[in-house]
C-alpha cells in the first residue's frame, strides 16, 4: 500500500502518502517444529499400512514442501545425474489439482538423490507397475510419482490426514504435519554440520536470512560443535 501510494505522490494524484505515518509491526519469527531422528523412525514405522509411507520417506530425506513432492513426475528424475527437478508444486485451485509454479526463482531447483530415496523411487515403480495392471482401463497415465490406486496425483488433504494417524499412532505431537518433515530434514542437516548456505539451497529458500530465522533454534548446539573443532584444531 505504502509503496501505490507512493506512486500516486509521484504522479501528483494525491499531496502526501498517509500510509507513511503508519507503523510498521514487527514480524514476529517463529521457529520451526521438527522430530528428532528416533522420532521419524518411529513415525515411518508407524505408517507402514499407509500408501503415503513413501511420501513421507522422500521429503524427510530431501527437504521438499508438500506440494512440490507431490507435484514430481517421473520424467523429473535424472538417474544418470543422481537429482530430481523442482520446477512446480501441486495445489488444489478452484476445486481442481493442478500443478503451479514454484512460489520463487530459487525453488526451482536440483535436489540430489540419495541411496535411500532411490530405493524409495525403486518401491513407487513397481508398486505403479502392479497398480497399473489391476486397474486396467481405469488407469489414468498422469505421469506423477505418488498417485492413488487409478494413477491420479495424490490429494494433499489425504496425505495430511494419513500422517496425522501415524503420528499419533507413534505418540508423538499432534502439531506434527508435514512441513514437520521438512524441518526435520533441514535441522539434521544443520546438527550434523551441513553449511548454512547449502540447507537453504536445499530447501529452494528465497534467501539464507530466512534459513537462518526458521532454524535459530539449530544454532547454539552448531556454535557448541563449531568452537569444539576450532579448539581441537588450534591444540
Amino acid at each position: 500500500m505504502r509503496s501505490i501510494l507512493d506512486t500516486a505522490v509521484r504522479d501528483k494524484v494525491i499531496a502526501e502518502n498517509p500510509a507513511a505515518k503508519a507503523t510498521r509491526p514487527r514480524v514476529e519469527h517463529h521457529e520451526a517444529a521438527y522430530l528428532t531422528p528416533d522420532q521419524v523412525r518411529a513415525l515411518l514405522a508407524a505408517s507402514d499400512t499407509t500408501r503415503y509411507r513413501p511420501l513421507f520417506e522422500m521429503m524427510v530425506n530431501t527437504g521438499l514442501r508438500r506440494g512440490e513432492a507431490l507435484a514430481l513426475t517421473w520424467d523429473k528424475v535424472d538417474e544418470d545425474e543422481g537429482v530430481l527437478r523442482i520446477d512446480g508444486t501441486l495445489a488444489r485451485v478452484a476445486g481442481e489439482l493442478v500443478v503451479t509454479p514454484p512460489k520463487t526463482a530459487r525453488s526451482r531447483r536440483v535436489v540430489s538423490i540419495s541411496a535411500t530415496v532411490q530405493e524409495v523411487l525403486r518401491q513407487l515403480r513397481q508398486r505403479q507397475r502392479v497398480e497399473r495392471l489391476r486397474a486396467g482401463s481405469q488407469w489414468h497415465q498422469t505421469g506423477f510419482i505418488f498417485t492413488t490406486e487409478l494413477g491420479m496425483p495424490c490429494d494433499p488433504r489425504n496425505a495430511l490426514r494419513a500422517l496425522k494417524v501415524s503420528a499419533e499412532k507413534a505418540g508423538l505431537p499432534s502439531a506434527v504435519g508435514l512441513h514437520t518433515l521438512r524441518h526435520s530434514a533441514a535441522t539434521a542437516m544443520l546438527t550434523n554440520g551441513v553449511p548454512l548456505k547449502v540447507v537453504s539451497d536445499v530447501l529452494g529458500h528465497s534467501s539464507i536470512a530466512i534459513t537462518g530465522d526458521v532454524y535459530g533454534h539449530v544454532a547454539p548446539e552448531v556454535a557448541t560443535d563449531a568452537l569444539a573443532k576450532l579448539g581441537a584444531a588450534l591444540a
